[in-house]
């Protein structure tokens, strides 16, 4: 991908977000999926360390002569992939497991209202703007919505503020490497490089943690369904990142602004099911919700045409 020329604004622009937004919308099934057979951080693990993979020979094709060049910051690439991969998922799924599905969709679905914030303290040209802010929190209401359309909200754990601190820091350390990825732009590393590197070490990572942590002595040999479901998971990182970190590294690009199309990920989601999930119906609060969540988009995509 060129970047002499910023895409911003343009028809290739937003279809590649809503590439990722579409691609990251379809995790859900597949995590569901494997699950059913493997602990959550072994999966995450297999996951990403595959994800990673998948992108070498691409990296190869496209960079004959020059693919060890790709990595010459490898310790930014390396630190990368630990915040990413192994930290924020991990955090994210030791706090998953404290909090019921409805009230953690609400608390990820916020994650762009973290961009926002992170952007207007670390970022000279990404502040607070009453646009910015109308559509995050009309985003945010499209979200909970959505989420207690679900209705599975009720609380069991005892440990649910332990689980709740945990999706915030998740959702803060994922901020934080949008923003890690704007300022380092300037030293010109490959996007897909960048994915692949950080997906194959934080899978690696994870893997370790769950050899340390988890019970996959036990694990039975599963089903084929399984290995389709890995596949699909390791390709939603390999491409949506890639795409992701190049949209990132165009000109004129706002962070804050980019992830506010995040909140769309729901949308996609509540369809899919409706589409692929036999007995899912969309009921009047996902409608509301989706209605909601435009219009947060349209908010942010609005500029007031210049008096004369």
């Amino acid at each position: 991908m060129n970047n002499n020329k910023s895409i911003v604004n343009t028809p290739l622009y937003f279809f590649l977000i809503i590439l990722c937004c579409v691609l990251w919308g379809s995790a859900f099934a597949g995590a569901k999926i494997g699950f059913e057979y493997v602990p959550p951080i072994f999966l995450s693990g297999i996951r990403f360390t595959l994800a990673g993979l998948l992108l070498v020979p691409a990296l190869i094709i496209k960079n004959r002569g020059g693919f060890w060049a790709l990595f010459k910051h490898w310790k930014y690439m390396l630190l990368f992939g630990f915040i990413q991969t192994f930290m924020q998922y991990g955090i994210f799924f030791l706090g998953l497991n404290e909090v019921p599905g409805a009230i953690a969709s609400i608390v990820v679905g916020a994650g762009p209202i973290f961009v926002m914030i992170l952007a207007h303290f670390t970022m000279s040209d990404d502040k607070f703007s009453v646009r910015k802010i109308l559509s995050s929190l009309l985003g945010f209401a499209g979200i909970i919505f959505i989420t207690f359309a679900k209705d599975d909200t009720q609380v069991e754990s005892p440990n649910f503020i332990f689980g709740i601190s945990m999706l915030i820091l998740s959702n803060f350390v994922g901020a934080s490497t949008n923003i890690i990825a704007m300022k380092k732009k300037s030293l010109g590393v490959s996007p897909m490089a960048l994915t692949s590197f950080a997906n194959f070490s934080g899978g690696v990572m994870l893997l370790i943690a769950s050899f340390c942590f988890e019970p996959i002595s036990n694990i039975a040999p599963p089903p084929i369904e399984f290995y389709f479901a890995v596949v699909w998971l390791a390709l939603i990182p390999a491409v949506g990142f890639s795409v992701w970190y190049y949209l990132l590294g165009q000109d004129g690009v706002k962070v804050s602004e980019l992830n506010m199309w995040k909140f769309i990920i729901p949308i996609v989601g509540s369809i899919l099911s409706w589409l692929l999930v036999k007995g899912e119906q969309p009921t009047w609060q996902e409608l509301v919700g989706i209605v909601i969540i435009s219009t947060s988009i349209l908010v942010l995509q609005y500029t007031p045409k210049s008096k004369k």
